[in-house]
């Protein structure tokens, strides 16, 4: 069973930096997209990164390049999102999830970690 475990949340003030973590755990990812999500009250869910788990290819909206980066350590099995220059309408709840194979949604999700940014 796929679990993915997302730590790193917090309250930072804006111009700050935090580093999410997903650890990922229940099979090999070889094949994967791997994916960072967000969602703050009262808006849709918003895609912020993903990254190939094999082949490292990486993907982030407009908005966030440049301020976001995805990254990966395959010994650990943990995805992480380095999120700089934050701002108060990053605030939101993070999520991690994964794609398998071959197929067009992410079917595996965590369960989410709080970032606050204060301004």
């Amino acid at each position: 069973q796929v679990q993915l475990v997302e730590s790193g949340g917090g309250l930072v003030q804006a111009g700050g930096s935090l580093r999410l973590s997903c650890a990922a755990s229940g099979r090999t990812f070889s094949g994967y997209v791997m994916g960072w999500f967000r969602q703050a009250p009262g808006k849709e869910r918003e895609f912020v990164a993903s990254i190939s788990w094999s082949v490292g290819i990486t993907r982030y909206p407009d908005s966030l390049k440049g301020r976001f980066t995805i990254a990966k350590d395959n010994a650990k099995n943990t995805v992480y999102l380095q999120m700089n220059s934050l701002k108060p309408e990053d605030t939101a709840a993070y999520y991690c999830a994964a794609r398998p194979p071959n197929k067009r949604d992410f079917a595996y999700w965590g369960q989410g970690t709080q970032v606050t940014v204060s301004s």
